[in-house]
């Protein structure tokens, strides 16, 4: 038998987490698509600096927003009294908050504020995203920012922090709402439900704790602007359904008829598509009244297992961006006024969601620049309003037809998550 070789002669074991032993792979520099995104987030950096330094900034709301802000700061609480030029205050507690930093940190002048060091790649491929986060600093930007932050701690399965953050994102402007009923089913199927109401409970102190100072002052008149949602928006300033007569745009039923589609497309998606692995949307609700009833049942004859941990599932990545990014478009497709600043609300899930449906590239790239055009129309008019729902269509389809995900990860990838 061949005597053993000396420590020294013997091979390194490999660890079983690369980044331990390779400073590089703790980065994921050694990854060539991780290398792509660090080259494209330096070479968007470059962008930046000379939009900033040579393209003049467009006084659109920053004014407004200051103006609005110095209220706030010198005492006001009363929501009807805070106003800049563009009107009166209509955003929740958190906008006030975030920029009053902002005014802090730069005087209120709009130079040192445009520093987007949070850009992603994907900027890089959009003159008008660069517009709105560079140029324009609509508030948009940073409940944007909050959102995909809570995506990512939806994906890392940390549901209340995930609901804590999206408050704050709710809390700066209330079109992260429409990301609402995905992400309750997703809830619904990611943890039992006293889990889904402890989470919702601490979205619901966010709300409460950021707008303590003016409900504990003019709670009347912070609710009624704060979350007004029965706002009419400009028919000039529309990039979609321009080519709507403004009377109609304007009507009721124009709005009801596109809340009635809006409710009917989330519930055809929920039951066909992101419930279809439950056997449909009806099934699913009925199994969670199941098990509920089963668990007080258990509970009320001291037969509850002491170990058992409730109904929490691990779901998987791809099905959560899915839902999450779907339903989101699916309330883009039917918001009676998208003003430019919008595009933001879903131009990042765009290469995700065109990726899914069942179209060939050139069609995907033709469809992404496409819309890009229509955006980048101004003013907007009749054709491109017109160009740009078709688009959108187009897309919805290919998202309807593309192939259902099972929503839950394997038992083997499960304990990995829970492990780490």
């Amino acid at each position: 038998m061949a005597s053993p070789s000396p420590p020294e002669l013997r091979p390194p074991r490999r660890s079983k987490h690369p980044s331990r032993t390779d400073p590089l792979g703790a980065f994921g520099f050694n990854n060539p698509k991780a290398a792509f995104a660090l080259a494209l987030l330096a070479a968007d950096a470059v962008l930046v600096s000379l939009i900033i330094a040579y393209v003049p900034y467009t006084k659109i709301d920053w004014d407004a927003y200051m103006s609005q802000i110095t209220g706030f700061l010198g005492g006001e609480r009363d929501y009807g009294n805070l106003k800049g030029d563009t009107g009166p205050l209509v955003y929740p507690a958190g906008f006030l908050y975030v920029y009053s930093f902002l005014q802090y940190v730069t005087g209120g002048d709009v130079y040192p504020a445009q520093l987007p060091w949070w850009a992603l790649s994907l900027l890089c491929l959009s003159k008008r995203v660069h517009s709105i986060f560079v140029l324009r600093l609509f508030n948009d930007c940073f409940a944007m920012t909050l959102l995909h932050a809570a995506i990512a701690a939806l994906l890392c399965q940390k549901w209340h922090l995930g609901l804590v953050i999206f408050s704050g994102a709710v809390s700066i402007k209330m079109n992260v709402l429409l990301f609402a009923p995905p992400l309750l089913l997703l809830m619904l199927k990611a943890m039992d439900i006293f889990g889904v109401v402890s989470a919702l409970a601490c979205a619901a102190l966010v709300q409460i704790l950021l707008g303590l100072p003016f409900l504990l002052s003019y709670p009347i008149a912070y609710i009624s602007r704060a979350f007004n949602l029965g706002r009419i928006f400009i028919h000039f300033w529309s990039v979609n359904f321009k080519f709507v007569p403004e009377p109609v745009f304007v009507s009721k039923g124009f709005a009801l008829s596109l809340l009635l589609a809006h409710l009917v497309l989330l519930t055809a998606f929920a039951h066909y598509r992101w419930c279809k692995h439950e056997g449909g949307l009806l099934n699913f609700v009925l199994s969670i009244f199941e098990s509920l009833k089963l668990r007080f049942a258990l509970t009320s004859s001291h037969s509850f297992p002491k170990s058992h941990g409730g109904s929490s599932k691990i779901l998987k990545k791809e099905y959560i961006v899915s839902t999450m990014f779907a339903g989101n478009f699916i309330g883009i497709l039917c918001a009676r006024s998208l003003h430019y600043q919008f595009y933001s609300w879903y131009f990042y899930s765009l290469p995700y969601l065109l990726w899914r449906a069942p179209f060939p590239t050139l069609l995907r790239i033709i469809l992404f620049f496409g819309v890009e055009l229509c955006w980048n129309i101004y003013p907007s008019n009749f054709y491109s309003s017109l160009v740009l729902l078709g688009l959108h269509l187009l897309l919805l389809w290919g998202i309807w037809h593309a192939p259902p995900e099972y929503p839950y990860a394997d038992d083997k990838s499960s304990m990995q998550d829970k492990d780490e």
